[in-house]
């Protein structure tokens, strides 16, 4: 145990604001203390993930589960102390490192305010904010106070060295250790080739996207059904929104099976003909199921012009900037009507090019994404330790 020894009573201050960021911290989490014997202290701010592996949060991430710019006014406030909170408990702490984990918003001012009264604290970033769409200049004022930041995405690293970013380095996508949870076995590959194929909608993973999205998503799912195209419609979604999404989809003219969890989710996936689905994190997942896909995003007023203000990429689909192809068609505000959504799911539906032209993409996307046969928290524990003082 000599590389763990020098670790004794060291503590690690991480900082999770969000549920995705938990489930990354609490894996960096137990990787570490799995290399040094459980003798590591955590401090920071996480949720019920990081909490399972000793963590107690500085406050409930609740406190920040906030969507749309109004909101964010309204508590303007109270975000500006827990973030002057936050750092001042990491300062205090004197971790020999700091990982903060997503929720660039939040994060990069704590980095800041740490690396400003503490310079010899280590900073790690764990998900780059995303400099290569829009704010790129964020990436040249993060190498002032991020030592290294751990890229989820392949193109990332080479993105924020164009930009005068920090060192950064590509540990994996967590979504790769679920693969074998969202591809087919024998009998659901025979039922993905199956009669009616089965249809995925999904809307989204937030209750402002229910309401941008259920409404068109139906009115282009009945426009398939009267020309013709037979399917089998599911809609996956989470408990919280379960309520939200079951009251939009009974005006839909084709009534769809709501699955509800992740399990489930993961199971209709493997089924799945082809999906319609909101821009995001979703569409890298489908492209791992092998599962061909309309992208589609619907915003309010003010994220609209915020969107045609900002964005410097030629698309937005995961799935496209990861296989560096835009084999996936994408719908953004304006042209997300329910005619143009409609046309290109009767051509991901049927045997053409397009479809084809998908298939073939998602076929390269493992040997675009893979680390080898280490985990994504196996090679973001690797920089971590790299770092601490």
């Amino acid at each position: 145990m000599t590389a763990a020894t020098p670790a004794l009573g060291k503590t690690v201050f991480v900082v999770a604001t969000e549920e995705s960021g938990d489930r990354l911290g609490a894996a960096l989490m137990a990787e570490l203390q799995r290399r040094f014997g459980g003798v590591l202290r955590f401090a920071g701010v996480g949720g019920r993930a990081m909490a399972a592996q000793g963590l107690a949060s500085q406050f409930p991430i609740e406190e920040l589960s906030i969507v749309g710019l109004a909101a964010v006014v309204r508590r303007l406030s109270p975000i500006l102390r827990r973030i002057r909170e936050t750092a001042d408990a990491a300062v205090a702490v004197e971790p020999a490192v700091v990982v903060l984990i997503d929720s660039p918003d939040f994060n990069l001012r704590v980095g800041r305010r740490i690396r400003a009264r503490s310079p010899g604290i280590p900073i790690i970033d764990y998900v780059s904010p995303t400099v290569w769409a829009w704010r790129s200049g964020r990436a040249r004022a993060m190498r002032g106070f991020v030592d290294h930041v751990l890229a989820l995405l392949p193109f990332e690293p080479a993105a924020h060295d164009r930009l005068g970013g920090p060192p950064c380095t590509y540990v994996g996508h967590p979504l790769l250790e679920q693969i074998d949870l969202l591809r087919p076995d024998a009998t659901e590959a025979t039922r993905r080739a199956a009669v009616p194929p089965v249809l995925l909608a999904l809307p989204g993973s937030r209750a402002s996207e229910i309401r941008h999205h259920m409404t068109v998503f139906g009115e282009a799912l009945g426009r398939l059904a009267a020309q013709g195209t037979a399917f089998d419609l599911i809609v996956p979604t989470m408990p919280h929104l379960v309520d939200a999404v079951t009251e939009a989809a009974a005006a839909w003219p084709v009534a769809p099976r709501i699955v509800v969890g992740e399990d489930k989710k993961r199971a209709a996936f493997r089924i799945a003909h082809a999906a319609l689905a909101k821009s995001g994190t979703v569409t890298l997942e489908l492209a791992l199921a092998g599962v061909p896909m309309v992208a589609a995003y619907k915003a309010g007023a003010i994220e609209a012009w915020l969107i045609r203000k900002v964005i410097r990429s030629d698309t937005v689909i995961l799935a496209n900037l990861v296989l560096g192809d835009n084999v996936v068609p994408e719908f953004i505000q304006d042209d997300c009507s329910a005619a143009n959504l409609a046309a290109a799911l009767t051509e991901v539906m049927a045997d053409t090019s397009q479809r084809r032209r998908q298939v073939e993409a998602f076929a390269r996307i493992d040997a675009v994404m893979t680390i080898g046969d280490r985990s994504p928290s196996e090679a973001a524990a690797d920089i971590v330790v790299a770092h601490m003082r």
